[in-house]
């Protein structure tokens, strides 16, 4: 069967041969146009008048517009309708696009853009979380507050008890393909072309835009260099501008942003600060938590309601918390609008429950590795294995009262795997002894210092906002035995095309080379939800799985009446059909099917089922299932510049029964190096009037080939899932980047390793925070 083997990506060798063909290599109609936005220079105020005589007059320029010449006032937001394409007075951040310009070139038009007079009255921007606390600027009318149990009592009633804070820095997304679009003008339909994530928005925006049914746009998305989130809404602008110029000029339009444009327009991930104070026992074990969340949510609110909800949702990540609160802070400032990013605020939330979980162990005095034992929750069936776990109930460490099985918003987790991966992984990694030579070889250098520090992640699969847990699929079977899968979800390198060819070809019992998927295309598969959390093979997968059923009971029901059988005697597989005694070849039976007039066209359409969820109650079961992980990450710092490496990396994913681990391990790997990333060396930086100082590969530092760990160790834990979902799989997208947690633990007990006091490090942990956080432990 396919499903479960180790294939090659579909387009892996267009990729590495450069065939693979993305929106901007797309062949455009003689007379094709492209686009550019003139950007405003300040963060915030309000644009007075604009002067484009120069840019209309500029070489290349075909049309140049406001949004006064915009057929429709054009909105960009997944959400709010407060996103206006062009400036229509107030300017909310630097960068934001103030005019259109429409040229016979993309040199003519970024020429052109520079050449506009803009006179504004200039304001004093919000830029920070405490300027926005201050001037009580957010999306909410206040912050939004979950709980469970009584945390304020159980926290006074604690044996122990301490509080702290914590930065965490956004992240730029850094796909290698910008944000790009193209779009073609048609005998009463737009097509349009769309680097997205989501192609039914596209549509939906553009159609919006330009005052016409979405069934006069068809949005079609064949690949993505990269997504991780931020084509998720990101794209929206592109493609409207693309459409609008399009309808205005009636030639084909297409647009593309420069790397830095890209990242001066464009959202990052949330940054965070992490309030906490946490009662707890000599033990380690938790009594009460008290978190406070505040996100930096940018100009508009995007999807950060979301984002910021899911970091809520992720505040415990893999521990059983007693009693705990949960405050949540969106603040609006003028700086560009967070948007989705792989993981989607659960990074965030889960990063802030391990920094608690070590602060307390390094107030014991105890191994952080027991304290999180001692804080999962429990497995199935209630019996916890392992060194300094303890007994469920009595002994010395049992859990206070009120500990139900349930998270902070009231689900009841019934598939908690951790226990027995993370002994696998602690014995795998020989964890034990290479602590002790750690310890030893920290003795012995004054200089150099390692540390070593493990991560668990429980990563809850659905989308939160819970009609989206919806997906449809086309399967036509041709009369030669060849079949055509169209499907809604998009391929941005993650190899889902791959897995949903697997599914068919399983459930055909025919080869892979038999099946070929076509573009996304809304007129294929229509009101299609994003690729996105984590649930394009399952969503996709099963929708896939529905219709390709069909096809075969309907064949199965013919062939039978053919033979003189059941259909339940007919077999699919190995490239042949059995019918009872006899075989037919698979381009046989098809034939046979078609010349008896059996339909051989079907659609599928699946649903997640078993999901229920009060957003502003915090209570109820917004996750179909979990996904579990663990990570052993070792690395070195040097005490006297605070630069560091990872030197080995050791983890252990739950895939479930895998649909293809050559994928799911490339989707591991990369993830954690993204995590790891995002808490080490990428910074983002902006300065006092709002400006992006860090634009570009030059200020902006991504992971290297270098950076990776030297030594890297992936395996799949091999269990199927406990709920019914494609083949029994796991979603592997974005839970193996909160993985990269253990990089940044480890740092921090580098650090730690220098003094006595706890360095109390924030994120991204670069050299400048390395080697100040060496400097608080020594403080002490």
């Amino acid at each position: 069967m396919s499903v479960g083997l180790r294939e090659t990506h579909d387009s892996a060798h267009l990729h590495v041969t450069g065939q693979a063909r993305y929106v901007d290599d797309i062949p455009a109609p003689a007379g094709c146009l492209h686009l550019a936005f003139g950007l405003s220079a300040i963060a915030r105020g309000r644009l007075l008048t604009l002067d484009l005589s120069a840019v209309r007059g500029a070489p290349g320029v075909v049309e140049v517009m406001v949004a006064e010449d915009l057929p429709r006032p054009a909105d960009t937001s997944p959400s709010a309708h407060d996103e206006p394409l062009l400036c229509n007075g107030p300017i909310h951040f630097l960068g934001q696009p103030l005019f259109l310009v429409i040229a016979t070139s993309h040199l003519a038009a970024r020429r052109a853009v520079r050449l506009a007079k803009a006179e504004v009255e200039e304001n004093t921007p919000i830029l920070t979380l405490d300027e926005a606390l201050a001037a009580n600027s957010r999306f909410e009318d206040g912050p939004r507050i979950w709980t469970k149990g009584d945390a304020e009592a159980a926290l006074a009633k604690a044996p122990r008890r301490l509080e702290g804070s914590m930065e965490i820095g956004g992240q730029e997304h850094f796909y290698l393909e910008g944000q790009a679009a193209l779009a073609l003008p048609g005998e009463g339909q737009m097509e349009v072309h769309s680097s997205t994530q989501h192609p039914s928005e596209i549509q939906h925006k553009v159609a919006d835009a330009l005052g016409v049914h979405m069934n006069d746009i068809r949005v079609v998305m064949r690949r993505m260099g990269g997504g991780f989130g931020g084509k998720e809404s990101q794209g929206n602008a592109l493609a409207i501008a693309c459409a609008v110029g399009a309808e205005r000029t009636g030639r084909a339009c297409r647009m593309r942003y420069d790397r830095d444009d890209d990242m001066v327009i464009t959202g990052k991930r949330h940054d965070f600060r992490i309030d906490y104070e946490v009662g707890f026992d000599e033990d380690g074990r938790l009594h009460a938590i008290d978190v406070t969340q505040y996100a930096r949510c940018g100009w508009s609110q995007d999807l950060s309601l979301a984002v910021a909800d899911r970091a809520m949702l992720h505040a415990d990540n893999a521990y059983l918390i007693p009693a705990m609160r949960i405050t949540s802070h969106r603040l609006r400032t003028n700086t560009q609008s967070a948007t989705a990013f792989r993981g989607f605020g659960g990074p965030q939330g889960m990063l802030g429950m391990e920094r608690i979980i070590e602060h307390v162990a390094r107030a014991l005095g105890k191994d952080p590795v027991e304290v999180r034992r001692l804080n999962f929750y429990d497995p199935p069936g209630g019996a916890k294995t392992g060194p300094g776990t303890g007994r469920r109930f009595g002994g010395p460490h049992s859990r206070p009262a009120g500990d139900e099985q349930t998270t902070p918003y009231g689900m009841e987790v019934t598939d908690f795997i951790l226990h027995e991966m993370t002994e696998d992984l602690l014995e795998a990694s020989d964890f034990t002894k290479r602590r002790e030579a750690i310890l030893d070889w920290n003795a012995q250098s004054p200089i150099l210092k390692k540390g070593l520090a493990y991560s668990p992640v429980k990563f809850g699969i659905s989308f939160t906002l819970t009609h989206l847990n919806q997906a449809g699929a086309l399967v036509n079977v041709y009369r030669d035995g060849s079949i055509l899968l169209n499907h809604g979800g998009t391929e941005m390198g993650q190899g889902l095309h791959r897995k949903i060819m697997q599914v068919a070809a399983a459930r055909f019992g025919v080869p892979l080379d038999r099946i070929r998927i076509s573009a996304t295309d809304t007129t294929k598969v229509p009101n299609t939800s994003a690729t996105a959390a984590s649930s394009g093979a399952d969503l996709n997968g099963m929708a896939t799985q529905a219709a390709c059923d069909t096809l075969r009971d309907r064949m199965a029901a013919h062939l039978a009446g053919l033979y003189q059988t059941t259909p339940d005697r007919v077999e699919f597989r190995d490239g042949m059909v059995a019918v009872g005694p006899e075989s037919l070849t698979w381009d046989g039976a098809v034939e046979a099917c078609y010349l008896g007039r059996v339909s051989l066209s079907s659609t599928g359409y699946y649903a997640t089922p078993d999901l229920e969820w009060d957003r502003l109650r915090g209570t109820g079961r917004p996750f179909f299932y979990f996904s579990y992980g663990c990570a052993v990450t070792e690395v070195v710092i040097d005490t006297l510049t605070g630069e560091n490496r990872i030197l080995r990396a050791d983890i252990l994913h739950d895939c479930g029964n895998s649909l293809n681990p050559a994928l799911d391990i490339g989707q591991i790997e990369g993830g954690y190096v993204q995590g790891a990333g995002w808490l080490t060396t990428e910074e983002l930086v902006w300065d006092q009037k709002g400006r992006l100082k860090t634009h570009a590969p030059s200020t902006y530092k991504i992971p290297a080939v270098s950076d990776r760990p030297a030594l890297f160790n992936v395996r799949l834990w091999d269990a199927p899932n406990r709920v019914e979902t494609i083949y029994r799989s796991k979603a592997v997208g974005e839970p193996p980047l909160m993985l990269g947690i253990s990089a940044f633990l480890a740092l921090q007990d580098a650090c730690a390793a220098c003094g006595p006091a706890f360095p109390d490090l924030h994120a991204p942990a670069t050299p400048e925070r390395v080697l100040a956080a060496v400097k608080r432990a020594r403080a002490g």
